[in-house]
């Protein structure tokens, strides 16, 4: 595959595409193999309705292995089929694969699925085996249980594209000859694919002049990775391949996360290949910002890890689907990997040959090698690093660099072998482990044991200690041994461990249809003037809201219209039909009711007046926190505004239902109705706890970076604590107005939580208070403000308070500040003309003593109301109108 030509080379790969499209079609009409190793039956897997076969027919020569059940199902499994059943082998065996699976396409695409559960008559920790397809070595003295462990995953998938052979075998062995050592696996998945590598030039790194083939190599999936995007199902894949699209949250470096956004113009990919990528991919993306100064200080980067030692094929996906990028040379950006200059001037439009809306992709080899030393807790010593900045020789029309997609690919090395050691637990991690195994010891010790047997006046109270306890002991025997239900990093090697349930369409239950009005589509393009431009109010990852009149044009509205092309969109509008047609609160956004019909999706919401809260603490320029000087807040009418947010997030946590947590607050989320009332808004992302016994819900991590719960992000674990912190950063926001993140600033101070914290430590918070307040904040009404959002922050989730409190807290901080006659919204700058701090119409605002704060506290579950509730901003990046 030698070609040359740097731009020209990639310019060319556009004419070998209709090569490969017979390719494609032949994939799609392959047969999928799918095994579930060790079952009688087989059946349907609940994840994508897909049916599994028994293995027994496919055994080779060698040991047949035993059929055995997982004694423990763990809750975050996404089916029991085909996970609950395993194939054992006790000495070598092998499965082999006839012709026309194995040899039917350019590359077989093989899937290994390992549950490291307890299987009877076995010790799951003991389990160290190889797996190899003929010569190539796949896997190497491998351990399921340890790298569950290390990863903190439920399961194990491993990924291949191999070069496909004539009856195929596929073998297990033990790594020692020890009655206690076994090979094991739960599920095989065989695809007939196109050679997805041969599409293009494949580029050496920094030598844009060599060009290298992967045709003979064997390749191993690290990551794959939906840029700016949401996760996208294996069935929302595209060419029948079943692939994972993971979002790119985690794996971004600081706080260089730019701004993400979801592209309007139509995917056209022409003469590319659409197994490359699905659609949804194309239609999203994550760019450096508006802010040219800005973006010429910083780069966007993400780090991955990965195997040392190894050549690695990365591919890149754009498509310019934003609107304001129509033609060469507006956005031309460099691209660093592991810190060397891989390409300096990346045009995406020139790469389609000018043509908008095209799908384009380059691929890169790296090498990542070890460095040498000892130091193996070095936290970047197998990190791959990505980094994109603007071209500072191009001169182009922007100085921006966005990016669609990640693909991340180990090749196979001289030895064929793609064999690397178990993965070791993170220092965090160990930290973490330690801690809950002095728990569990502290359980069963003796003292432990001594103080439950106490007296009878105290029994209660020792029965209570030793039930939560034991729920700790128990929990961590009943999960999979050595790893938490799921992981804080959400893909290596394309582990998985929430599941994600496949939906084609949406499906709104007839008791949340009953609960909101039905619009018709004509009665939404009439209400939008056929969805115009100039009505145009925000964009978000949802699509774009309107501002709209209903009724004759007597009632507002915002009307959020789904991104057709968007399978975020698709979740975000059931998500917000259920739970909004059930929750009637003050202090959150009122749906009146929701459209579907001819592929479109609208979702209908009282029209709030005045915006976001962010809007009135600064104006958002790229990050920059320039403050808007029209539109400040004085500290009293701030205080009611996080009051009132307060209450909507605590009805949430404990008065509806179930607990639901929001899992998005920010300040673009809570918005402001013409009388002031804030309203917590935008609930796609959030999640209920129908059974928080267990105390979390296990879910892939969501959310937006600066708000994000540190401990959400480790562990996958989602508590309503999670939204304490994330308003403890709103809280540090409304008192700083600034950002949560800022990466024009020094290092130390890009998160604003992070240096709220530490300046809050060094006693110097004062420094970075607002200095359009600081003059009228009473001492003790910030003290008791900052002291909340500190607690907010803490590191664990049993550290920070609930919500309850915190809106306690903060109704103390308004009494201390209204006890100040010189204070707050008596001075001279603008104020509402409405308080919000009160959701009980005609109750007065006088003085409150502590007494009348707890009761009010008592009574805001019960503050229900027939208000208007909001909707016109729901974007990180866009207000609304007024």
């Amino acid at each position: 595959m030698q070609r040359s030509g740097r731009r020209g080379g990639v310019l060319l790969l556009l004419l070998f595409y209709s090569s490969v499209c017979a390719a494609a079609a032949a994939a799609a009409k392959s047969k999928h193999l799918l095994l579930a190793c060790g079952s009688a039956k087989g059946g349907v897997d609940e994840e994508a309705g897909r049916k599994w076969k028994p293995d027994a027919k496919y055994l080779g020569s060698g040991d047949k292995g035993a059929a055995a059940t997982a004694e423990i199902q763990d809750p975050s499994l996404p089916s029991v089929i085909p996970y609950m059943s395993a194939r054992i082998f006790k000495a070598k065996g092998s499965y082999k694969f006839p012709t026309q699976v194995s040899a039917s396409a350019n590359r077989t695409l093989l899937r290994l699925y390992f549950y490291p559960s307890t299987y009877p008559g076995v010790d799951i920790s003991k389990s160290y085996f190889d797996v190899s397809v003929g010569s190539v070595t796949l896997l190497k003295n491998f351990s399921a249980y340890l790298t569950a462990e290390a990863l903190t995953q439920v399961y194990i998938m491993k990924e291949y594209f191999l070069t496909p052979v004539p009856n195929m075998e596929l073998t297990f062995k033990p790594s020692d000859d020890s009655n206690d050592s076994f090979a094991f696996v739960n599920a095989i998945e065989l695809i007939a694919s196109p050679d997805i590598f041969g599409i293009g030039n494949i580029f050496m790194a920094g030598f844009l002049d060599q060009t290298l083939s992967v045709a003979d190599k064997q390749l191993e999936t690290m990551y794959r990775i939906n840029v700016g995007g949401q996760y996208i199902l294996p069935t929302n894949d595209s060419g029948g391949l079943m692939r994972n699209w993971y979002d790119d949250s985690p794996f971004l470096y600081a706080g260089t996360g730019g701004v993400t956004g979801g592209g309007f113009r139509k995917v056209d990919y022409q003469d590319m290949p659409t197994y490359v990528a699905p659609a949804d991919v194309y239609s999203s993306y994550r760019s450096m910002g508006p802010n040219s100064d800005l973006n010429t200080k910083y780069n966007l980067t993400w780090a991955f890890r990965v195997d040392l030692n190894y050549a690695y094929l990365m591919r890149f996906h754009w498509c310019d689907t934003m609107m304001n990028i129509t033609r060469p040379n507006e956005v031309v950006f460099t691209m660093f990997l592991n810190n060397r200059t891989a390409d300096e001037k990346i045009d995406p439009v020139a790469i389609a040959n000018n043509r908008l809306g095209v799908p384009v992709i380059r691929d890169y080899v790296v090498n990542v090698k070890d460095r040498g030393g000892n130091d193996d807790d070095d936290p970047a010593r197998d990190l791959l690093w990505i980094a994109l900045h603007p071209s500072s020789e191009a001169s182009s029309y922007y100085a921006d660099a966005y990016l669609s997609g990640i693909e991340i690919f180990k090749i196979s090395n001289a030895a064929k072998t793609l064999s690397a050691p178990n993965p070791a637990m993170s220092a965090m991690m160990r930290k973490y482990r330690l801690e809950e195994d002095q728990q569990v010891r502290y359980a069963n010790s003796d003292a432990f044991n001594t103080a439950v047997i106490g007296g009878a006046t105290g029994g209660a109270a020792a029965f209570g200690l030793a039930a939560a306890l034991c729920l700790v002991a128990y929990n961590r025997k009943k999960r999979v041994p050595g790893g938490d239900t799921t992981s804080w990093l959400p893909v290596y090697g394309n582990s998985r461990g929430a599941s994600t349930r496949s939906h084609s369409g949406t499906t709104i239950s007839s008791d949340a249809a009953s609960n909101c009005r039905y619009f018709s589509l004509a009665e939404i393009k009439q209400a939008t003037k056929n969805f115009d431009e100039s009505n145009v109010i925000g964009v978000g990852g949802f699509g774009k809201v309107y501002k709209g009149v209903i009724d004759g044009g007597e009632v507002k509205v915002a009307i959020k219209r789904s991104n057709p092309s968007s399978e975020q969109g698709v979740h975000e509008f059931q998500t917000e039909v259920e739970m909004l047609s059930k929750l009637r609160h003050r202090h959150l956004v009122s749906l009146i009711g929701f459209c579907e019909e001819d592929n479109e999706m609208a979702l209908v919401y009282d029209y709030m007046g005045r915006g976001t809260l962010r809007e009135h603490l600064y104006t958002n320029k790229g990050g920059s926190g320039n403050k808007s000087s029209s539109s400040d807040l004085c500290w009293k009418q701030r205080l009611e505004l996080c009051i009132g947010a307060a209450r909507g997030l605590h009805y949430l946590h404990t008065g509806a239902k179930y607990t639901i947590i929001h899992r998005d607050v920010k300040t673009t989320n809570i918005l402001l109705d013409e009388k002031w009332v804030a309203k917590v808004s935008d609930f796609g992302l959030s999640k209920t706890g129908p059974d928080m016994n267990k105390g979390h819900v296990s879910t892939v991590v969501k959310g937006s970076f600066g708000y994000l719960d540190p401990e959400y992000f480790r562990r996958q674990q989602l508590t309503e604590k999670s939204d304490v912190y994330s308003f403890g950063v709103v809280l540090f926001e409304v008192l700083c107005s600034r950002p949560a993140l800022n990466p024009s600033l020094p290092k130390e101070q890009v998160s604003l939580a992070d240096w709220a914290l530490s300046c809050y430590r060094k006693g110097t918070l004062e420094e970075i208070v607002d200095p359009q307040i600081k003059p009228e904040i009473k001492a003790e009404s910030l003290k008791k403000f900052s002291e909340t959002a500190v607690k907010c922050l803490s590191d664990h989730g049993t550290d920070r308070p609930s919500m309850g409190d915190v809106l306690w807290n903060l109704e103390f901080a308004l009494q201390q500040q209204q006890d100040n006659p010189n204070s707050g919204g008596d001075n001279k700058r603008n104020k509402p003309k409405a308080s919000p701090s009160n959701p009980n119409e005609g109750e007065e605002e006088a003085v409150i003593d502590q007494h009348s704060l707890m009761a009010m506290h008592r009574n805001t579950l019960s503050l229900g109301s027939d208000d208007g509730f909001e909707a016109s901003a729901f974007s990180q990046t866009s207000g609304t109108g007024r």
